[in-house]
């Protein structure tokens, strides 16, 4: 009894002290368990609540912290975390409140979309993950995480792991692709990187992947529309990198605006609850969308008391700004619709979280101004970023070796794409300063210096449209638009165009023209540019498309008239110096696609995992075949498939072997394949293996990707590269949802994309 009456006294002791601006550490002696239930036992239900209410920051502004709606709140314990709010100054201000003049002190989290960066921004999701490198990939979230932290950030929004095969989709930009394996490797990559092995480390932020579930395939690829697919689907192809995050130990999911089996995300208890608390065994907290819960009415649901009743009761843990839980669960939990028990089990999720970050052992662990001044922006940062973007970069065509350009002669540099500094981070860059970017032509003006005369011209505005512009140019991401006539613009492009010998068209989609509520019915290229092109085109002058986008397009015209095109995305800060890197060939690119770029609109959602009909097309030379799956006006295969990317040097794939014919499932089986550099320069290649599992009790793809290696070759260097597969490999959910492999034969493919019919075969027997 005396030993535990000590405990306790060191416990309450331990929770009770100031956290006085003199003393600005206290040291929890008890277990976070203890510690945790006995915060809890103090806690009034109005204090329980506002740990489980996140609001935005508002109108805290520094130095007037004080006065503010949001900083009273926190005053009377009804914040449990804020976001979007950035710097040192201002979230030391808060959590001063916090710690300081609320009746508990307990300290709150700070949240940020850091996405892709802090202020040093790399390639957008859906570039960073055409680099197929996994080392890359966590790096980048890495630095990330040490700038976030440096300026008082504790907790990122990150990272989105939503599978999407819908390009019309504008939040594709911001996932990993159409593929679950290689979406769930980047998912392990991206948690990995930002806690670390240790969320008590100052450097180091909570993860919280997103979005729960299935946001990435709404109908018609409408931002927030429904999503509707059987549960076959979900566990194959959706569900995977979510659980590769949560495997991984993710400290919080967010939930997706989206339904699911017809009930929306933020209250469906099968998908909070049963899938991923008792299948996955999720142990962190689960936060809403903005104000997802106060949209709950627009689905149907009820009103606000109703709404905030079922989201709790399907297992979400935190408000984000609807601020539903705090003003309505203390009736719901008097008139019997939630328990003292579900609050405080949300609550203790939370604390947890707090804890594990080491919050309650010092709140202010990440308010350390000299990080603030000297890990942010850094030279060594701003060096990663640049070799990261450059091994995102997609070659998608090069005719007759244009590429790599010679610093020599004049470089026309002709686009409105060209000198756009605000859109080279791209979508969700929110702490970045845009003007810090790097545009493409002070990029290629810093790589050829006194070499070669550059030469600029915008050409075109983005789009004929003003207001289509307006739209995709928000948060600050101005193209600067141009009042002269088209007549105008063109006629300068061409002057200079006529004086070049080669030009670079800078051409695609502004930063905002895809992300969030950013949906397309058109894939093309804007008229207004793809009228430029063809006009540059005319002068006879050798053409590069750099192209930037956050989503695959339509290039069918491009494809058939351009002799090169580069696919740039949205590189992040140092755009402009990753892309003349690339252009001149200081580096020699290896960026492979991780979407399948369509021929039209028409054939979307497009993907190469599909599966056979009964009645397959069974030739690619675009034969209309009448009572086959094709279509009357289109060829059924895409522009470029699902891991294709050119080099400045040629790769060859030869031997390719298997260790056995026939493989038990306590085995495994290696094959082998010979790839040979067979052009003039050292360079990289993603070297893919693909399984096709021929029989099954439901029908299977007709290829999924198991295994890629990042590989590189100097001239004439030929590698052995190795893969090993075991039943691992080979198992998939079944109609009863039972994750199996089936005895039977199974086809092996190993190339440099989707597309290849380079195979081998093995069984695998009981």
């Amino acid at each position: 009894m005396k030993i535990k009456f000590a405990i306790l006294l060191i416990t309450l002791l331990g929770t009770a002290a100031s956290f006085s601006q003199k003393s600005k550490k206290t040291v929890p002696i008890a277990s976070k368990e203890i510690f945790v239930s006995d915060l809890i036992s103090k806690m009034t239900l109005e204090e329980k609540l506002g740990q489980l209410n996140l609001p935005t920051s508002g109108d805290i502004t520094t130095g007037q912290a004080n006065s503010s709606d949001v900083a009273k709140n926190i005053e009377q314990g009804k914040v449990g975390g804020l976001f979007n709010i950035k710097s040192v100054q201002k979230i030391r201000e808060v959590q001063k409140i916090a710690v300081e003049k609320s009746r508990l002190k307990i300290p709150l989290l700070f949240g940020m979309d850091v996405i892709h960066g802090y202020e040093t921004t790399f390639p957008i999701p859906l570039a960073l993950s055409c680099t197929w490198d996994m080392n890359l990939i966590k790096r980048s979230a890495q630095i990330a995480a040490q700038e976030a932290s440096a300026d008082g950030i504790n907790w990122t929004f990150s990272p989105m792991v939503d599978i999407s095969r819908d390009p019309r989709w504008g939040r594709i930009s911001e996932g990993n692709g159409e593929d679950p394996f290689l979406g769930s490797q980047i998912a392990k990559a991206m948690v990995s990187g930002y806690q670390g092995d240790d969320l008590m480390k100052n450097n180091t932020i909570l993860s919280c992947v997103k979005h729960f579930a299935l946001y990435g395939a709404p109908e018609a690829g409408r931002e927030y529309n429904t999503v509707d697919m059987s549960r076959i689907r979900m566990y194959n192809e959706y569900f995977p990198p979510y659980k590769a995050a949560i495997d991984a130990g993710v400290g919080s999911v967010m939930a997706s605006f989206n339904e699911v089996d017809g009930i929306p995300a933020t209250c469906n208890k099968w998908l909070m609850t049963d899938v991923l608390r008792n299948q996955w065994n999720f142990k962190g907290f689960v936060v809403t969308d903005y104000t997802a819960i106060m949209e709950l009415s627009e689905h149907g649901m009820g009103d606000m008391q109703t709404s905030s009743v079922l989201a709790l009761n399907a297992g979400v843990e935190m408000d984000m700004v609807s601020n539903g839980f705090l003003s309505t669960l203390k009736k719901s939990v008097e008139e019997g619709k939630v328990t003292l028990q579900q609050i405080d089990n949300a609550v203790r999720l939370l604390l947890n979280a707090k804890y594990d970050l080491g919050l309650f052992n010092d709140p202010y662990k990440y308010c350390d101004e000299h990080r603030a001044k000297t890990e942010i922006f850094t030279n060594s940062n701003r060096s990663e970023a640049r070799k990261i973007a450059t091994q995102s970069l997609v070659l998608l065509k090069n005719d007759n070796q244009l590429l790599p350009l010679k610093k020599t002669g004049t470089i026309a540099v002709i686009g409105p794409l060209a000198d756009a500094k605000e859109n080279m981070a791209g979508t969700w860059s929110v702490a970045a300063k845009q003007e810090n970017s790097i545009a493409l032509l002070a990029g290629i003006k810093a790589e050829v210096g006194n070499s070669a005369k550059v030469l600029y011209a915008k050409g075109s505005n983005l789009d004929y449209d003003a207001m289509l512009e307006e739209k995709a140019t928000m948060f600050g991401k101005t193209l600067h638009r141009d009042n002269r006539t088209k007549e105008e613009l063109l006629s300068e492009a061409l002057k200079i165009a006529n004086q070049s010998d080669v030009i670079v068209a800078a051409l695609g989609e502004s930063a905002e023209f895809s992300g969030e509520c950013s949906s397309r019915t058109n894939l093309k290229i804007p008229q207004a540019q793809k009228d430029l092109l063809q006009a540059l085109l005319k002068t006879g002058k050798p053409v590069v498309l750099v192209l930037f986008n956050g989503r695959p397009l339509v290039l069918n015209d491009e494809n058939a008239t351009v002799p090169a095109i580069l696919d740039v995305w949205f590189a992040g800060s140092e755009a402009g110096y990753a892309i003349s890197d690339v252009l001149f060939g200081n580096v020699n690119p290896s960026g492979k696609l991780t979407t399948t770029f369509p021929r039209s609109v028409g054939q979307v959602p497009i993907y190469y995992a599909s599966k056979n009909t009964g009645r397959p097309l069974g030739n690619k030379d675009g034969k209309f075949e009448k009572f086959k799956t094709n279509y009357i006006d289109e060829i059924n295969e895409p522009l470029f498939p699902f891991g294709y990317g050119l080099s400045y040097t040629t790769f060859e794939y030869s031997n390719l072997k298997i260790s056995a014919t026939k493989m038990s499932k306590s085995e495994t089986l290696k094959v082998t394949v010979d790839v040979t550099n067979t052009g003039n320069l050292e360079g990289k290649e993603v070297v893919q293996l693909y399984i096709r599992d021929i029989v099954g009790t439901v029908t299977r793809p007709i290829k999924e990707l198991k295994g890629f290696q990042k590989i590189a070759l100097k001239k004439g260097e030929k590698q052995t590269v190795t893969f090993e597969i075991s039943v691992e490999d080979l198992k998939f959910y079944n109609s009863n949802l039972e994750f199996v492999a089936e005895p039977g034969k199974f086809e092996v493919f190993i190339g440099p994309n989707s597309d290849t019919s380079n195979k081998t075969e093995f069984e695998l027997v009981n």
